[in-house]
């Protein structure tokens, strides 16, 4: 039997010339989409499509996640309304009462200053002794050169702080890494030091006599960690709790495929923060994954007692995120995410973060260490199913209730029951 379905192409010619009707329309006809799936992608947030598409190519519309707000942290004295962009269940409410389990001293935070690392790296050296030695006498000359790329860093108190020399071997031959260490103040710091590394490679080549191929920022800031610190009080986790989260804890130490799920729960406080302030979550993914695997991977968390028996939770990570450039100011919830948390620097925006990704990675393991993370997860999960089948307020909690008791948490149990109850 012959198929009647025509072979399409997604290659179309000019689209990125297209309006966004016009791209919508191509989209359409290649996809089979109907008008009530145009309308959905024409709705647009407080994101319009005319900022949209001066962030990212090709824009046919925007998508939204829930904006929640996490309460109760207090970082070094400082109280906090903590945003957060994320699409998963529970861990707002997680974060929230984590932070509450934790005051009245909350979380002691600290960050180092914003350096950011700009690699170059250099191939075809002919002599790599004389190359480094060249560099080395030439260091204040590749920074003056670095340096007067960003005239408007350097006035802010920025700018380039030093250069570092890696010598590698790998399977295309030595090479030479250059790095260039860079305080980038309250930027998360991309644009401005690629700029410079791009600038100085016509000199490392005329120093070493190689080629120099890649010049990129790394997203592995291990000069711009950040650590928070909380306590728990034993009268109020109690023994069994505390001792069941220390297990948990050493169960990820030794553990890679446990401790790979330990640091995601990290990072899913972390990256909603991220997210809502219009940070790169992608790149605190990537260096936070990478820092933690340095000598072998292991929890960026470390949960300890002190000496009267309390619970002591500590973390540290690379964060290098902004409060200036790129999506903190384009997007306009970004926006306003950073005024409700009120941050006046980089640096303390950091610091929030690594407080809630701690607070965060406590209430999960606390939860699996007693009731299980399941719990709370699927009330939400029943409850959006509620609503989804048309209920409301209390009666989606009801329908929602009724589901678990039943142990039949479905779309269609959820619709049989709305029916019911609504009757």
């Amino acid at each position: 039997m012959m198929s009647d379905i025509t072979e399409k192409s997604s290659e179309i010619s000019g689209f990125h010339k297209l309006s966004v009707d016009e791209k919508l329309s191509a989209i359409k006809d290649f996809a089979g989409l109907d008008e009530e799936d145009l309308e959905t992608l024409k709705k647009t947030g407080r994101l319009g499509l005319d900022v949209a598409t001066r962030m990212i190519e090709n824009v046919v519309g925007t998508f939204e996640f829930p904006f929640g707000v996490a309460t109760n942290f207090k970082i070094n004295g400082k109280d906090y309304l903590i945003p957060m962009v994320i699409e998963e269940p529970s861990v707002v409410a997680a974060a929230s009462y984590a932070a509450k389990l934790a005051r009245p001293n909350g979380f002691e935070a600290e960050t180092d200053e914003p350096v950011m690392i700009g690699q170059a790296q250099i191939v075809d050296i002919p002599d790599m002794e004389k190359a480094k030695r060249g560099i080395d006498e030439r260091k204040e000359a590749l920074i003056e050169l670095a340096r007067k790329q960003d005239s408007m860093l350097e006035r802010f108190g920025g700018g380039p702080r030093g250069i570092e020399v890696r010598e590698i071997e790998t399977d295309a031959g030595r090479m030479l890494i250059i790095h260039l260490l860079v305080d980038v103040r309250d930027a998360m710091g991309a644009n401005a030091v690629n700029t410079m590394v791009e600038k100085i490679s016509p000199l490392l080549e005329e120093i070493t006599g190689g080629k120099v191929r890649l010049r990129i920022i790394s997203n592995l800031a291990t000069k711009r960690l950040a650590r928070a610190k909380a306590v728990w009080k034993k009268d109020v986790l109690g023994e069994d709790v505390i001792e069941g989260i220390i297990q948990a804890y050493n169960f990820a130490v030794k553990d890679p495929y446990r401790c790979t799920t330990h640091n995601k729960g990290v990072m899913n406080g972390i990256d909603a923060v991220t997210i809502a302030t219009g940070n790169d979550f992608r790149a605190v993914e990537a260096g936070m994954h990478s820092y933690a695997a340095i000598d072998g991977y292991k929890p960026i968390t470390m949960y300890e007692k002190d000496g009267e028996g309390n619970l002591v939770g500590s973390i540290e990570l690379p964060i290098a995120v902004g409060t200036i450039g790129g999506c903190t100011r384009t997007n306009p919830v970004a926006k306003v995410s950073l005024k409700m948390l009120g941050v006046k620097t980089a640096q303390e925006l950091a610091g929030v973060m690594a407080s809630v990704g701690l607070a965060q990675n406590f209430a999960a393991l606390r939860a699996l260490a007693t009731e299980g993370i399941q719990r709370g997860h699927l009330k939400l999960h029943a409850t959006n199913l509620a609503i989804v089948g048309g209920a409301s307020g209390e009666m989606a909690e009801r329908v929602a209730q009724r589901m678990i008791e039943e142990g039949n948490i479905s779309a269609s149990r959820a619709e049989q029951l709305v029916k019911e109850m609504g009757e």
